[in-house]
């Protein structure tokens, strides 16, 4: 039942914006994961991280130079990480902090289906990749 239950929110949970608002791509100087289309940032990495579900999720770190803290954002339902990014610049400059965020899998380009337990796994692997660096 329980399975049944959590299908069926899911499908009024998660709106992932069709198509994705961006895609991701290797830099041919550096090899290092960017945003295909979007300016580069010297102070923005984009990692892909494995799930415990075995899914890949997009996650972007943007670092302030005198940051004391780091905020963990998990952005809305009906977003990806191509929509949050004029927001992420704002929120690092005002706030002076660093900002981890993610893509839930299914969203952006981030692979799998968007579940409830899916997500448990996405926040997962951002923390624990947090925690690593």
């Amino acid at each position: 039942m329980g399975n049944v239950t959590s299908n069926v929110a899911a499908k009024f949970a998660f709106f992932p914006p069709d198509p994705a608002t961006y895609g991701i791509t290797n830099d041919e100087e550096t090899g290092k994961l960017v945003f295909a289309g979007v300016s580069p940032d010297k102070n923005m990495e984009v990692h892909q991280l494995t799930t415990k579900s075995g899914n890949k999720v997009v996650a972007t770190f943007w670092r302030h130079p005198f940051a004391r803290f780091t905020i963990l954002y998990s952005h809305g339902n009906a977003a990806d990480l191509g929509q949050m990014v004029e927001l992420f610049i704002e929120l690092r400059a005002h706030l002076r902090v660093n900002i981890m965020s993610y893509d839930y899998s299914g969203y952006g380009a981030s692979t799998g289906k968007p579940s409830e337990f899916n997500t448990y796994y996405d926040i997962e692997a951002v923390y624990n990749c947090l925690r690593s660096d």
